[in-house]
């Protein structure tokens, strides 16, 4: 089916702020902070992706029950077996699809920006 796209990594403890020869020369130096944009999506992946496979187990369980002989035994079964691998299919494309849409604005979203709040400065 569908393969989940790379998902954002939140900072670690050792990660630090990228580091250019064009910061001892600016007037004034700049401090970099984490992108508060980045780490909004960090979160949005992490808050959504629970919920998808809540959803995903829950529509695995009633499809399990559904193919069982021992829960039909009338010819209508299938048709409740064909909506429920439906839903299957549609959701696994929607998760596919919310999931890459973090992704791709993750891989454009810069993981550092540049700010002057607590730059050091000559007074």
């Amino acid at each position: 089916m569908f393969v989940d796209p790379p998902a954002p990594t939140p900072k670690t403890a050792e990660e630090k702020p990228p580091a250019s020869a064009e910061d001892a020369l600016q007037n004034p130096p700049r401090a970099w902070e984490f992108n508060p944009d980045y780490q909004r999506l960090v979160t949005a992946w992490n808050t959504v992706l629970p919920h998808l496979e809540s959803l995903r187990t829950a529509l695995d369980k009633a499809y399990g029950l559904a193919m069982s002989p021992q829960t039909w035994d009338a010819p209508v079964g299938e048709r409740y077996v064909q909506d429920i691998r439906e839903w299957r299919n549609r959701l696994a494309a929607y998760r596919h699809s919310v999931l890459t849409a973090i992704s791709d604005e993750a891989a454009d979203t810069p993981r550092w920006v540049r700010t002057t709040a607590n730059a050091p400065h000559a007074f």
